[in-house]
């Protein structure tokens, strides 16, 4: 009985991996996510086969599976990939000192904010909560935790010293994947 399980489940890959694929990457945007997308829902549908198979359509069960296993992506956090052509030079020991130099700044200039401010900057943008999550912990209303972060961060651009941090490129939040929305 499991060889017959068996075969039908690779009937059912055969037949249908180009056209869950092209779901997947529909759903992704990528086809290399595409593919992990639609291996990882295929192991999870091996795995229950004689469930998905007694279905009344096994496609649907599984496309239902590829979805799920998509939200399942963004519920981990994960780390952006940054692809390059050639790998990255070794660090000098001036960059490393140069950075460290950055970060005591960063750190004096958010010691100089007030509490709340400094409250607000470290968890919205350190922790990464969302505005919500912030006036949630901070016991106060998301229209106060945008006007402190506001202030605070006018007063990090004005501190002196930060001004290589405050021209680096900052990643865009559309493309970080993040939204207010949480």
């Amino acid at each position: 009985m499991q060889a017959e399980l068996e075969a039908q489940y690779e009937e059912f890959v055969r037949a249908r991996w180009s056209r869950l694929v092209r779901t997947a990457y529909l759903l992704t945007g990528d086809a290399h996510h595409a593919e992990d997308l639609t291996q990882t829902a295929l192991a999870k549908a091996y795995r229950s086969w004689r469930r998905v198979a007694r279905s009344d359509n096994p496609e649907a069960y599984v496309r239902r599976m590829l979805v799920t296993c998509n939200s399942d992506r963004f519920r981990k956090r994960r780390v952006a990939e940054a692809l390059t052509s050639a790998p990255p030079e070794r660090a000098r020991r001036d960059d490393a000192v140069g950075r460290v130099e950055e970060r005591g700044v960063l750190m004096a200039a958010l010691a100089a904010l007030p509490p709340r401010q400094r409250a607000v900057v470290v968890m919205r943008y350190w922790e990464d909560l969302s505005e919500g999550e912030v006036a949630d912990v901070l016991g106060c209303s998301v229209g106060t935790v945008k006007s402190q972060a506001s202030k605070a961060l006018a007063k990090l651009r004005g501190y002196p010293g930060l001004g290589l941090v405050a021209d680096a490129p900052r990643p865009s939040r559309a493309s970080a994947g993040q939204g207010d929305s949480r």
